[in-house]
């Protein structure tokens, strides 16, 4: 069952699949009966029961790829950046991570046409990307609660960028605003200085990719597994582990009925992460840019666009609002 756990995964690796047709309205058996009876296909009870597979579906997918992909997406508009475990954003998790900088800088209501993707990493053992997943989102909090002095300090080419275009206004802005370069940002350009975290979260990626540089390449050592000394938390563990593992097997046997249909969703050009290696899939790959490097073992894709994220209407989690979904999915290169 172990090695059916292990071709699932790859099977569904998010770098070449769409969670969308055949996550949310998974085939049914015609056949089998719905509520007592043979239902019709286009029937509402048939629906309903697509609906129910589908959620059941989603969360087995999650907790099979649980940790091996980070999904990012960014505000087009204050350039806010937040952090997903899915390929869907839900409106809670980004709540979570958006920081109070004073009025109006966390929005009542989430618009879904303003978060977008900008890039997802991905990683071949699932404790590696959970360390990198805590340590973007602390390294992201850190930065808006104690940001350092240059960030919020009014420079002259902060200056000119905010400049007016009409040279009636320029002379007067200037008078007003010229001596203000070494000071501190007044409180709402703070707001938005702080909140603009495109740039540094690539950054905090390439760092965090060299720091786990050893854990990429050689994977985790046993020892550090399983640290318990004592006979009782070895036990605890032992048996802990072996209930996770009759739930991998209960997930994956969940999965295996939609096998056939979603090998036919891959396709064949698709190169997945060496074995040594990590993925980053780019909106756009000119951001790759903002970092000043970039280590041997990360690898570079890009995403093809899609206007998925837009549409978001369905719950795929019951209870939480999904704001965007199915919007990462990586470009094939053509055949030569």
């Amino acid at each position: 069952m172990a090695s059916n756990v292990t071709a699932f995964q790859k099977v569904l690796d998010s770098t070449a699949l769409a969670a969308t047709k055949f996550i949310r309205r998974p085939p049914i058996d015609p056949k089998v009966p719905i509520q007592g009876k043979i239902r019709v296909v286009g029937s509402n009870a048939y629906r309903d029961q697509q609906e129910k597979e589908g959620r059941r579906l989603q969360k087995a997918l999650n907790s099979i790829a649980h940790g091996k992909n980070i999904f990012v997406y960014h505000n087009i508009r204050t350039k806010q950046v937040v952090y997903s475990l899915t390929r869907y954003l839900e409106k809670t998790n980004l709540l979570k991570q958006c920081v109070n900088h004073g009025k109006k800088t966390i929005p009542a209501t989430v618009r879904k046409d303003m978060w977008v993707p900008y890039f997802s990493v991905h990683f071949n053992e699932a404790q590696v990307g959970l360390n990198v997943y805590n340590h973007l989102r602390q390294f992201a909090l850190l930065r808006q609660l104690s940001p350092p002095k240059e960030m919020i300090t009014v420079t002259k080419e902060y200056l000119d960028s905010k400049r007016p275009k009409d040279l009636r206004d320029q002379k007067q802005w200037d008078k007003e605003n010229m001596g203000r370069v070494g000071q501190i940002m007044m409180k709402k350009e703070r707001a938005y200085a702080l909140m603009n975290q495109k740039a540094t979260s690539i950054a905090d990626v390439a760092f965090v990719l060299q720091k786990h540089r050893d854990h990429i390449i050689a994977g985790f050592p046993e020892s550090t597994k399983s640290g318990y000394k004592t006979v009782k938390a070895r036990r605890r563990r032992r048996s802990a582990a072996e209930e996770e593992a009759e739930r991998s097997q209960a997930r994956a046997a969940e999965v295996a009925a939609l096998g056939e249909q979603l090998d036919a969703e891959i396709t064949a050009d698709h190169v997945a992460p060496r074995e040594q290696s990590v993925k980053i899939l780019w909106q756009e790959p000119y951001d790759a840019q903002y970092a000043k490097y970039w280590p041997k073992h990360v690898e570079h894709g890009q995403l093809r666009w899609t206007r998925n994220h837009i549409v978001g209407q369905e719950e795929l989690v019951a209870g939480e609002d999904v704001i965007a979904d199915g919007t990462f999915e990586e470009v094939t290169p053509a055949r030569t």
